[in-house]
């Protein structure tokens, strides 16, 4: 049995609109899927440094870190293999940086305001957090 894979992901906002980001035509699983921009979070590693440290990493931005937002729990079935993600949403302030696409694993990101963030097609996992965000 595999273990869980631990996911941070931001709720970043600025001017009413929250930063989205999409997955590449050919990934492994959630092609062309939405997401929160994140990461996995290493062993031993903070949840909350591993999002500070990804979204440096792939976005060229430096954020804080604040308080837990929500999380969501799935478990994805690619090719015969299951994989079980949970994921923690964390509100992020941006501290510097413009976001822009540092790594292959991004292939879009957008502003979106919270009214049309249902009309993006996200990753299961992030479902709920989406529909937490809608609804608050």
């Amino acid at each position: 049995m595999e273990y869980p894979i631990l996911v941070s992901v931001g709720i970043i906002e600025q001017d009413g609109k929250y930063l989205v980001t999409q997955r590449p035509k050919n990934s492994n699983h959630n092609s062309l899927k939405w997401e929160f921009p994140g990461g996995k979070v290493k062993f031993g590693e903070d949840p909350k440094k591993s999002l500070e440290r990804e979204l440096r990493d792939e976005l060229a931005v430096q954020v804080k870190a604040g308080d837990l937002f929500g999380y969501s729990s799935h478990v994805y079935s690619h090719n015969g293999v299951e994989k079980h993600f949970i994921l923690l949403a964390y509100i992020c302030r941006q501290v510097s940086g413009e976001p822009q696409k540092n790594r292959p694993e991004i292939s879009d990101l957008r502003w979106v305001r919270r009214e049309d963030l249902g009309s993006y097609d996200f990753s299961q996992a992030a479902v709920p957090l989406v529909e937490k965000l809608i609804g608050s």
